[in-house]
């Protein structure tokens, strides 16, 4: 009399784990068939917070989307792979396959690539733009693309850079001199400050914090954005704002990385990201208004200044002289073009 009831509960068993070997197979095949065939990583210097963060993660989300999950990119803030230059080296031998770098620092590499950087070239947005989408941006992607990166859109801002000091406030070129002051791993910017009668010290960008600190370094200089999101108003008294140098962001890739995409991927990697480029440009014009406010409020000293001493104690120098030839009359005609004379 047990026997048929065994037999019904074996049976009820076996159906069960069946069954729910059924459902594990079913839960599992999905994840393998969606999974990732290109999985890369994009490595950043700025903090989490900082608008080049938040539009590359959307580029990311939007690429993962529309390659039905094909293609997935790994986002690492904050220098979490390395220093500036050392990233710099690890995007062109493959170790990151993605690296957003200022072109203060890819001039190291590329040296007509900080052009951008050319002190008090710029004077607003406008002329900026004109350049970057226009022929200046143009002859620059063409130089980075020589040394085995890609561009992966056009430049994104970094935004005009202003000097920040701990001991006293920046007015005139002349409050410059003597003064030990942090500028990025950048040729350019150490010359720039150099001529103004500073102490330029290079230091990479996750050790600047700790040089404002402990003293090492008297100032620095950045846009407000790295200002503000770096907290460097925790160690910094006044922000001159100078406007003293434009600098882009660019989104690198490693060419046999991007070349290995399939061309549908690849087509959408750069497009998503182009449209990030043009977000990003927005949330930096909107923080740079809305930026001084609030760096205010976080006990920096702001201080509105006329460039144009500045721009004139540079020309009695042979700083624009020296730079011209080192990036050659063709990229300089093109810089003017945009810039306007500079002597």
């Amino acid at each position: 009399m047990d026997k048929p009831g065994i037999s019904r509960f074996m049976l009820t068993r076996r159906q069960c784990l069946k069954g729910a070997a059924a459902l594990s197979l079913a839960a599992v095949l999905p994840r393998y068939a969606n999974a990732a065939q290109f999985t890369y990583k994009l490595a950043t210097g700025q903090d989490p917070t900082h608008p080049v963060n938040k539009r590359a993660q959307e580029a990311i989300d939007r690429i993962k989307q529309a390659t039905g999950g094909k293609m997935e990119i790994r986002l690492f803030p904050a220098n979490q792979l390395g220093s500036d230059t050392d990233l710099l080296s690890q995007v062109r031998n493959g170790g990151v396959e993605f690296f957003n770098e200022a072109s203060s620092v890819l001039s190291t590499l590329v040296p007509v690539a900080g052009i951008v950087n050319t002190g008090f070239a710029f004077p607003d947005y406008d002329h900026v733009w004109q350049a970057m989408d226009g022929s200046l941006g143009k002859y620059v992607r063409a130089q980075i693309e020589k040394v085995g990166l890609l561009t992966m859109s056009k430049p994104w801002d970094n935004g005009f850079r202003e000097i920040t000091t701990s001991s006293k406030p920046v007015k005139t070129p002349e409050d410059l001199h003597g003064m030990k002051l942090r500028v990025p791993a950048s040729p350019i910017l150490s010359t720039l400050f150099s001529a103004l009668g500073a102490s330029p010290t290079p230091i990479n960008f996750n050790e600047v914090y700790s040089s404002l600190q402990t003293k090492l370094v008297e100032g620095q200089e950045n846009p407000l954005a790295i200002i503000s999101t770096a907290r460097l108003y925790e160690v910094q008294k006044y922000c001159s704002l100078t406007n003293h140098v434009w600098d882009a962001y660019w989104i690198l890739g490693n060419r046999r990385a991007v070349e290995r995409l399939p061309a549908d991927v690849r087509e959408i990697v750069f497009r998503e990201f182009e449209k990030s480029a043009a977000d990003e440009r927005a949330d930096i014009a909107a923080l740079s208004k809305s930026l001084v406010d609030g760096l205010k409020k976080n006990g920096m000293q702001m201080l509105d200044v006329d460039a144009s001493p500045f721009k004139a104690a540079l020309a009695k120098t042979d700083y624009y002289k020296t730079w011209r030839g080192k990036f050659g009359d063709e990229a300089w005609k093109l810089l003017q073009d945009h810039a306007g004379s500079l002597t």
